[in-house]
């Protein structure tokens, strides 16, 4: 394992035009992974554009690498459906944090990076890395693959673990995160 970036807070706070799965509709929810962790949202009954606001701690370590997600429907009877997966690259935040440190940026919102579409990752449209407050924080809307239609929206936030005042309690969340990779879940 190496060095200790920081916490990473991943909202999964939609999705959009998820695939029908059951009669009419699906019961979504997502798993999350990053490396060896892996949490997983609440499902939503009965529903093709769920609302979730859930917030997923995850230890980031350096190499950043790749923050994984696979929707699912949720079935009583039989295993779950896949609805689709995405990915996100973590490098782009990792690097905006840094950049954020060296430039000092401290107070209201300053755009740090903006990341484009391309064939290497599964964004819908360009997402803008912000610092917000000493923050960092991306918001992205994902397109899933492997399915006929969905999109999630993420919001991403990087918290650096050796600044006391942007993580008051980063030390508990850090043991929390780091017991939730040994155990497999949130």
């Amino acid at each position: 394992m190496g060095e200790l970036i920081g916490l990473l807070k991943v909202t999964v706070v939609q999705g959009k035009r998820l695939a029908v799965r059951d009669f009419k509709s699906s019961d979504p929810y997502v798993i999350v992974k990053l490396g060896n962790q892996t949490a997983k949202t609440k499902v939503i009954y009965s529903c093709l554009n769920p609302v979730w606001n859930e917030e997923l701690t995850f230890s980031l370590t350096n190499p950043a690498g790749v923050l994984n997600m696979e929707v699912f429907d949720k079935d009583r009877f039989k295993a779950d459906d896949k609805m689709g997966r995405a990915h996100v690259n973590l490098q782009p935040i990792v690097s905006a944090a840094r950049l954020s440190k060296i430039l000092q940026v401290s107070s209201g919102e300053t755009t740090l990076r903006k990341v484009i579409p391309d064939g290497e990752n599964c964004l819908v449209r360009e997402s803008s890395i912000s610092c917000i407050d000493g923050e960092v924080v991306q918001v992205a809307w994902l397109r899933l693959s492997e399915v006929e239609s969905g999109e999630i929206e993420l919001k991403i936030k990087l918290v650096d673990s050796s600044n006391p005042t942007s993580a008051p309690h980063g030390t508990e969340e850090l043991m929390l995160a780091n017991r939730n990779s040994e155990s497999g879940k949130k």
